[in-house]
């Protein structure tokens, strides 16, 4: 058969009794009912949903890993690949690298289950054999441990999702030799370590991370001279960016990683995402999502001592104006937090100003031009906790599992014991 149908298939009409044979001669019933190539099943559509309640600004590259997933899902992956191959490019701290770790979270439920390559650890040809280990015959040919072998891509799956995440972080820093290596993994998903093992990267979705356009992109956003300069410093300000603006940065993006890799690299690649500066919007939702992120910190760390704080409107524009530089992105905004915030938190906490069940209120003095802590209740119930928290917050089982006739022990310890 020329279309390589299964043989029970065509062949089961030959075995077929002769009275059977006018009902398969019957001609089709043309339905004619139109369908939406557009719909995405429910476990592609909450993959979406988790992305973007945790990656802000970045909607191609959401919807492109969506698409990879669906298609890995309804078994229309070409084979003898892998899952997907995607490239992204951009400015630092735009979110390349999180929304790998935030797709691990969605399907695996552990943001840490990346495999990553740090690619400016192999600058030297010589230095690949850290990845496929050392050939037999070699000095320290047992001592090395290859990063990139069976057992390393199967560690984090589980009975019910069986895919590995591999994240080549900054790949325009690593030698010739590791794209060499490369291009038989993105085409066949197949390697072969120094022991002539082979390695399966058919159920492996692989990133690479690049930085590369990134100053034509800052270019292209605030020019220094022409007519446009002063609206662009504008939109620079605000963040705010046309479509045309962001075609022309998705463009650079895409012609500087040409310059700088193969053809026969570039062509194995699924997708290539051009990821977008963000601007003073998507800044302030980064920012309720670090704050979540910090309260999260604080439950599981410590659940017997759990405590809740909640941020003005002034404190979150105070570390707004601190921590916002729409050069470097939200990694400013998040050493802003760690350092205004973070760091007096956990003075309060080792001093024993903070204890369990206190709620903590955060306001900024504009005089100091500092963040003020107060204590506006404390021995506060779960209930109560939960209430004050948002939803992307979830209580640890410790605190959950207590009850409420922990509740009550715990409000009258609060009150009693000594504050200093």
């Amino acid at each position: 058969m020329a279309l390589g149908l299964p043989e029970e298939l065509w062949r089961g009409n030959q075995m077929r009794p002769l009275r059977n044979v006018r009902k398969v001669a019957n001609p089709m019933v043309r339905l004619n009912v139109p369908l939406d190539p557009a719909k995405t099943g429910r476990d592609a559509i909450s993959l979406e949903g988790s992305l973007r309640r945790m990656i802000v600004g970045q909607d191609e590259a959401i919807q492109q890993i969506v698409n990879i997933y669906q298609m890995h899902l309804t078994g229309m992956s070409a084979p003898g690949r892998p899952i997907g191959n995607f490239l992204f490019l951009g400015p630092t701290g735009s979110g390349k690298t999180r929304i790998v770790e935030a797709t691990a979270e969605a399907l695996l439920k552990n943001p840490r289950a990346v495999i990553k390559i740090d690619c400016a650890e192999f600058q030297h040809s010589h230095e690949i054999a850290k990845l496929i280990g050392s050939p037999p015959g070699y000095l320290g040919h047992r001592e090395t441990h290859p990063l990139l072998s069976q057992e390393v891509l199967n560690q984090y799956h589980t009975d019910t999702m069986k895919v590995s995440f591999i994240l080549f972080d900054e790949i325009e820093k690593a030698s010739d030799a590791l794209w060499n290596l490369l291009l038989g993994i993105l085409d066949k998903a197949t390697l072969t370590l120094g022991d002539n093992r082979k390695v399966d990267f058919s159920r492996a979705l692989i990133f690479m991370t690049s930085n590369l356009g990134a100053a034509e992109m800052s270019a292209i956003m605030a020019p220094k001279l022409g007519f446009h300069a002063s609206a662009a410093q504008t939109r620079m300000a605000t963040g705010e960016v046309d479509e045309e603006t962001t075609a022309k940065m998705a463009r650079s993006g895409v012609e500087a990683a040409r310059r700088k890799f193969t053809p026969e690299f570039m062509n194995r690649l699924d997708k290539v995402v051009t990821f977008q500066p963000l601007g003073s919007k998507e800044l302030k939702k980064i920012l309720e999502i670090e704050l979540n992120l910090v309260q999260q910190r604080i439950f599981n760390t410590a659940p017997e001592r759990a405590f809740v704080f909640t941020v003005s409107d002034a404190g979150k524009e105070f570390l707004l104006s601190e921590g916002t530089d729409l050069k470097y992105g939200a990694r400013h905004l998040k050493r802003a937090i760690e350092r205004i915030l973070v760091q007096p938190m956990s003075n309060l906490i080792a001093t024993d100003q903070v204890r369990g069940g206190d709620w903590v209120r955060v306001e900024f003095d504009a005089e100091a031009k500092e963040l003020r802590f107060a204590r506006e209740a404390e021995g506060l119930p779960v209930t109560e906790m939960v209430r004050l928290v948002d939803t992307s917050v979830t209580m640890p089982e410790l605190i959950s599992s207590t009850g409420a006739s922990a509740d009550t022990v715990k409000i009258q310890t609060a009150r009693s014991s000594k504050r200093s």
